[in-house]
């Protein structure tokens, strides 16, 4: 049978299949904004285009016959595009090879642009999660201790409100908790074929209501030097995106999760306390006497978008979550609406320019194969590129999971 010739529209239905099974984080977050994308503009997006999420307003219960009209709030989350991709070149003799032979080219060029997008997407997940399960990061090798981490990041996440139908949750690890998990859980599974998968791939499989899955891309988050018992908060009655302090002891980096003393967390809905404490994230690194430190989200005292049960006690320590000076893998167990990944046209340059073109889309993917032609070297370049763009949509459905 004669071969298949490569043609940039074929590599482009080959990348698109490659790029789609090897996303791990973007394939378990949201994927409902490409439309937006793709119906906005026919030519293709320009990296740096942003196109602003929508988020749902929300009301208080009026009780009684007298009508209360409230006014409608919303929000939005921008979402920025990047390009990014991989490019091959080619000899003329190596230019005829058949799709075949290019089979492998193209996995090794794509597991590059796989890895970029999943290493950004956790990286906004490190960031933009304000919530903590396993703070002191000990590798769950138990039974006992692997049941408790997971179950205490889906009670997190029922706190937060997020559903638990349609399997719409996932866990995200790095490799150590993997292994870790599968050790402690080993025991637990009866049917027989999820024992052997695991047994067979050394993966974990879904399980506690999670889609899991195992990704060397999870970030790391590295506590400052600060105490665990921070300063103390200094004024009552504080809201909104900062809290001011005693001056710091010692450093705080981004990314760190704090809580605030007599500052619990409330049911999103009900506006009742949980009986935890809420958690928030450090937006900004801060030097040793800094004396406020911005959090996200912003503190909510009333009102439809009501977050916590009271203001921070005046005069009492905030604690932070996670040893100082101390490196922790930042694994994410999350509803699949937290964070959104979306991919977009890229503009295609007439055809007189280039030897040949093709914009692929599938399930969300998109990618585009262009192929130029160097006369003076007598080669062939075979562009492969990506438009793409993470948002933290709604970064109260997710929660990290530290270990060291």
């Amino acid at each position: 049978m004669a071969n298949t010739l490569v043609t940039s529209s074929i590599v482009a239905e080959e990348s698109l299949a490659v790029l789609e099974n090897m996303v791990t984080f973007g394939a378990a977050c949201n994927r409902d904004w490409e439309d937006t994308f793709q119906s906005a503009s026919a030519a293709g997006y320009k990296p740096g285009a942003t196109i602003n999420i929508r988020r749902p307003p929300r009301y208080t219960y009026r009780a009684g016959r007298v009508a209360s009209p409230q006014d409608t709030v919303e929000s939005t989350v921008p979402l920025t595009l990047s390009q990014g991709g991989c490019d091959l070149s080619f000899t003329a003799f190596e230019r005829t090879l058949s799709l075949t032979r290019l089979e492998d080219k193209l996995t090794a060029a794509l597991a590059t642009v796989a890895n970029q997008i999943d290493e950004q997407g956790l990286a906004l997940a490190h960031y933009a999660s304000h919530a903590v399960v396993n703070p002191a990061g000990a590798l769950p090798t138990t039974q006992a201790t692997a049941l408790q981490v997971i179950t205490d990041a889906n009670v997190l996440l029922d706190e937060r409100g997020a559903p638990r139908k349609d399997r719409k949750r996932a866990l995200i690890m790095n490799p150590k908790l993997n292994g870790a998990a599968l050790q402690g859980l080993a025991g637990l599974y009866n049917p027989g074929s999820k024992v052997g998968q695991q047994y067979e791939s050394g993966m974990m499989v879904d399980s506690l209501g999670l889609n899991v899955a195992m990704d060397q891309n999870v970030d790391v988050h590295t506590n400052g030097t600060q105490n665990v018992a921070g300063t103390n908060v200094n004024g009552a009655g504080q809201s909104g995106a900062a809290i001011t302090v005693v001056g710091l002891g010692g450093t705080i980096t981004r990314g760190t999760v704090v809580t605030f003393p007599g500052c619990f967390a409330v049911n999103p809905q009900t506006r009742k306390t949980t009986g935890s404490l809420a958690q928030f994230v450090v937006t900004s690194d801060l030097a040793a006497g800094a004396t406020s430190i911005p959090i996200s989200p912003a503190i909510v005292l009333t009102g439809a978008f009501q977050n916590v049960s009271a203001a921070p006690t005046t005069g009492s320590p905030f604690l932070i979550l996670g040893a100082a000076s101390t490196a922790y893998g930042t694994n994410v167990a999350f509803h699949k609406d937290a964070f959104t990944l979306a991919m977009a046209p890229l503009w295609t340059p007439p055809s007189k320019n280039v030897v040949s073109v093709s914009q692929k889309t599938h399930n969300g993917y998109t990618i585009r194969v262009l192929e130029y032609y160097d006369g003076k070297n007598d080669e062939s370049v075979m562009r492969l590129d990506v438009l793409f763009g993470w948002a933290a949509t709604y970064p109260e459905l997710s929660t990290k999971i530290y270990t060291v």
